[in-house]
């Protein structure tokens, strides 16, 4: 049985070969690097809609090399520490895969037997998703509206992606848990400072959210010296920066050998009340 629900009927869905099927018929195919579209014509806001190749080849080279290697070891850390045996967790917005597969062999080599599925939008970035871990399920969704059942997640995580927060309390069952990650007040500071002429640091805000308690928060901070000129402009075009720096900036980033920046994180915990 999968984790993932028809988007047209709600219906559980079976794998059956290279097709998703509900008891009603409906019918998905599987992509050949393993993900399925889920997403109805209804719910695409654009013709291609998520992050384009570009951006999603930026993200792989720049978070393949480690850089953000910090904050993919704490997601595992606390989803080991508070997931049970058997546990059932979503990735939103789980772009190329990278956080969702170090979870997930986290989780697999502590004997906890997790179901694991990760939603995005982006067919691009689920291509890599698919390709790096054959036992995660991987769909085009939206997470404004899960293929997922409603109380079926022991776990979801959330990187820089949309904050869906009345669909996540939909699909996490009583007493589930919520981790959201948002840049931290000076997360890319030196980037910004090259690209801009007043940079301004990240809102630091108390975030709440009807029908969840927060239970915590963990920064996550280091220091990354980019000495190869190709990870420093694949991380600014993985960034929304690309889409609004001036050309100034881009030319003042374009003639840096290299740069040390500070990665700056808050990882938000939430609990499902009830």
């Amino acid at each position: 049985m999968s984790l993932f629900r028809c988007p047209v009927c709600r219906s559980p869905l079976v794998r059956e070969g290279r097709q998703y099927r509900c008891p009603a018929g409906h019918s998905y195919d599987i992509a050949r690097e393993g993900y399925v579209h889920l997403l109805p014509p209804n719910q695409k806001h654009s013709k291609a809609p998520g992050d384009d190749k570009e951006m999603v080849s930026a993200r792989v080279r720049f978070l393949t090399a480690g850089y953000y290697a910090p904050l993919r070891a704490a997601l595992e850390e606390e989803a080991v520490r508070h997931s049970p045996p058997g546990v059932r967790l979503l990735d939103s917005g789980c772009g190329e895969g990278y956080y969702t597969a170090g979870i997930a062999r986290a989780l697999r080599e502590s004997g906890k037997g997790p179901e694991i599925a990760g939603i995005d939008l982006s067919k691009a970035a689920l291509r890599h998703a698919a390709r790096r871990d054959k036992e995660t399920e991987f769909a085009v969704a939206s997470a404004y509206h899960l293929p997922v059942a409603d109380g079926s997640i022991g776990l979801i995580v959330n990187c820089f992606s949309p904050m869906a927060a009345a669909e996540f309390l939909r699909v996490l069952r009583p007493g589930g848990r919520l981790l959201y990650v948002v840049p931290a007040p000076d997360h890319l500071w030196e980037l910004k400072a090259v690209l801009y002429d007043t940079p301004y640091p990240n809102p630091e805000e108390s975030i709440r959210y009807p029908g969840f308690s927060t239970s915590g928060e963990i920064k996550v901070e280091n220091t990354v010296p980019i000495t190869d000129h190709e990870d420093l402009m694949a991380l600014f075009r993985m960034t929304p920066y690309c889409w609004k720096t001036p050309k100034a900036g881009v030319a003042r980033l374009e003639g840096l050998d290299r740069l040390t920046v500070r990665a700056s994180f808050r990882v938000l915990a939430f609990q499902k009340e009830g």
